[in-house]
């Protein structure tokens, strides 16, 4: 039986209750008008839909108000939906929100109105999976917590792709700041990469508020794949305690963002060497981490296994607060890329930590690398006991021991050091079992369908033959084109991974009347391999492409690639491209490996569409090999991130071994990377075209080219350093 916990009692403990089974909406309202404690509604199995849940009432503790499904998993809320509950002792289960979204700012809400809000009450067994607003900029919570004393536990959570935390706890004077909720054994699953800010998983509190304590307990979660943004856990309050959660395989870190008093320990951190897998990060004053420990994890920066960062001298509520007497002890890191002191120390950032201590913490590296970073004064830390392997980073002035430490897995899977005691991590540390998170009835991860995994179709040359095929494709399929002559006169929409693939001899050359050819939606993946695509036929029209994404259509982390294609007379008009993303749309990778691109007025990757300096952009990461850009009016590759928020991690762009002939030569631009934090240009040639222009927006942006090779073409232009090898 599960533990009491502020005055919520275990759905097991509950006695006396009365079921009533309801059908329909209007059962269930006449059933919810009177309830009492110890009374139970249940919904029967099936589908409800456009269902706005609302459950008031004041139940007694162990005997509460209960709103459960007849079959856990079988109630299904489904198109514009969500709950909401006020009053006392309330408890809600099992039911699953799936096909469909909040119409409001909502899906589960411990609350009815600011006045009227849940106390002492539970949501347990609730599925939310992929419950989106149509529009991914439009923004929303699934899970708000209001009041004080409420749980959230054994939920399975996944998939959320718009704006806005997966769950929060909402606080200010009028609404409860002494909250004591607690949020615990829940499955927060894969939340992909936002590309913007508001990616959270989970929120504790705003800026507003920060200096009072919300005294809420995380704790026994598991996060899998939560790449929403920089920061999986947003803690903006004081007093909380993080204990026991598991993150794997995600990007980002714990944040102790604002707040006090906050109390991290005995979590465990696998990162698989997943790029930007952090760990912790410590801001403010009076933070304890404690027994820790992280493994595999690849982020720097913000991202490191452990960030203690530089503040800002009398700190706005909203800006960086200087650490001030943390504690750091007994953590183990193995493994890791980054171990950051000094984060983000500039101009505004010039406060350094003081009266704090790093003691009995166990580094060690099996390559020999040293991951330490130092920026600025370590002088207010306190290093005591701490040991590091192989050997001590020269970056420690002193309480750090070099040693060869042997490290040895046990039975709950995390490597401990053979003989070093009181140094790192309990060696009894026990994460979390994944079983023993969410519910047992739903499946932890959905498996994406991949390109090329589905079926084979032939696809004769003719009009139209292609645009039939397409319809017909299921997800994953792969398109065979014979050799001949294709004419499309529709756009094709792909709102599914697709792979259109030419002849093994022979040519298929693809010809469109539309101003697009393919058009990438909600759920799309695509590649073209084998081609030869020709705008000859298309409308004279302005935003001419051969694949798009339409602004706000939701398609979001989709690959796209082309490879042993050929692009060819897109100059109908002055502005035809290639691929031209658009706004609130976002790609986790585009590639173009051996594809030739000649006579184009546009672009060849138009990716600039976020041009509101918001930190968000349009693709993750852009690869570029063996490819030769011959006639091209616009730059080859434009790419935009703008603005100053520190949120998010790319883009990142990869150039290798490709010719760029008379490209960008009318704008003076053959690439415009702005705002992009690592670009690779290596064994390049740029005859006759415009600059390469690289510009800082954010972050610390790296720019390495080697090898390049630069005919007619001025050098580079960025207003950062760069490694330039001719």
């Amino acid at each position: 039986m599960l533990a009491w916990v502020g005055g919520v009692e275990p759905v097991s403990a509950q006695a006396g209750a009365k079921p009533r089974l309801v059908r329909s909406q209007a059962e269930y309202a006449a059933a919810a008008k009177s309830l009492r404690p110890g009374d139970t509604i249940v919904l029967a199995d099936g589908e409800w839909r456009d269902f706005q849940v609302l459950l008031t009432g004041k139940g007694a503790a162990g005997k509460p108000i209960t709103l459960t499904a007849q079959t856990p998993g079988k109630v299904l809320l489904t198109g514009q939906s969500n709950l909401r509950m006020a009053g006392q002792h309330l408890v809600v289960s099992n039911l699953v929100f799936r096909d469909g979204w909040s119409p409001t700012g909502e899906v589960v809400s411990f609350r009815r109105t600011r006045s009227d809000r849940a106390v002492n009450s539970r949501v347990t067994g609730v599925v939310i999976d992929r419950f989106n607003k149509p529009d991914r900029d439009q923004s929303d919570n699934w899970v708000a917590l209001y009041g004080q004393h409420n749980r959230f536990d054994h939920n399975h959570l996944v998939g959320k792709t718009n704006q806005g935390a997966t769950l929060v706890v909402v606080r200010d004077p009028e609404q409860g700041l002494d909250n004591r909720h607690r949020i615990d054994h829940n499955y927060f699953g894969p939340r992909p990469n936002l590309g913007s800010n508001g990616g959270e998983t989970i929120r504790v509190g705003t800026s507003h508020d920060s200096l009072s304590d919300s005294n809420t307990v995380v704790e026994n979660n598991w996060f899998e794949g939560c790449d929403g943004e920089v920061e999986i856990v947003s803690n903006k309050s004081g007093g909380n305690l993080y204990r026991g959660n598991v993150f794997f395989h995600s990007r980002g870190a714990l944040v102790l963002r604002h707040g006090d008093g906050n109390r991290v320990e005995d979590n465990v951190f696998i990162g698989g060497n997943k790029p930007h897998t952090g760990g912790i990060r410590v801001i403010n004053r009076n933070q304890t981490v404690r027994n820790n420990y992280l493994e595999g994890l690849a982020g720097e920066g913000f991202s490191s296994a452990l960030t203690v960062m530089y503040g800002v001298p009398d700190s706005p509520l909203n800006r960086y607060v200087q650490v001030d007497n943390a504690l750091i002890e007994n953590n183990t890191i193995v493994d890791a890329r980054s171990v950051f002191l000094g984060a983000g120390m500039d101009e505004e950032r010039s406060a350094r930590p003081v009266d704090s201590t790093m003691a009995r913490n166990l580094i060690v590296n099996g390559d020999g690398r040293d991951p330490l970073r130092v920026l600025g004064d370590l002088s207010g830390i306190a290093f005591e006991g701490n040991v590091q392997s192989p050997a001590a980073s020269p970056g420690f002035a002193q309480g750090v021991r070099g040693a060869t430490v042997e490290m040895q897995r046990g039975q709950y899977g995390l490597l401990a050091p053979v003989s070093l005691a009181g140094v790192g991590a309990r060696t009894d540390l026990r994460p979390i079992a994944r079983a023993g998170v969410g519910v047992s009835w739903y499946p932890k991860q959905g498996q994406a369908v991949a390109l090329d995994s589905g079926a084979r179709h032939r696809v004769p040359a003719g009009e139209d033959t292609l645009t039939d095929a397409v319809a017909r494709a299921g997800a994953g399929d792969r398109l065979v084109l014979d050799a001949g002559r294709y004419m499309v006169n529709q756009v094709l929409a792909v709102d599914r991974p697709l792979t259109v693939q030419g002849p093994a001899q022979g040519e298929a050359v693809i010809a469109f009347s539309r101003p697009r050819l393919f058009q990438i939606e909600a759920g799309g993946a695509l590649k073209l391999s084998g081609l030869t695509v020709s705008g000859e036929a298309a409308p004279d029209e302005v935003g001419n492409a051969v694949i798009a994404t339409r602004p706000g259509s939701n398609a979001a982390n989709y690959t796209l690639v082309l490879e042993d294609t050929r692009v060819r007379g897109l100059s109908v008009n002055r502005g035809f491209d290639v691929v031209s993303t658009g706004k609130g749309t976002m790609a986790d990778l585009i590639a173009l490996r051996r594809v030739t691109v000649e006579d184009v007025s546009g672009a060849v990757l138009s990716v600039a569409a976020e041009t509101d300096d918001r930190g968000t952009y349009n693709a993750e990461r852009v690869e570029i090999e063996a490819s030769v850009f011959r006639g091209v009016g616009g730059p080859a590759v434009e790419l935009y991130r703008g603005g100053k928020d520190e949120s998010t991690f790319g883009p990142r762009i990869r150039i290798d071994g490709s010719t760029f002939e008379k490209v960008g030569a009318a704008g003076g631009t053959a690439l415009r990377l702005h705002g992009v934090q690592h670009a690779e240009l290596t064994g390049n040639r740029f005859v006759d075209s415009g600059a390469v222009r690289f510009s800082h927006a954010v972050g610390e942006p790296v720019l390495v080219a080697t090898r390049n090779q630069f005919v007619g073409t001025p050098p580079i232009q960025s207003d950062l350093p760069v490694e330039v090898a001719r």
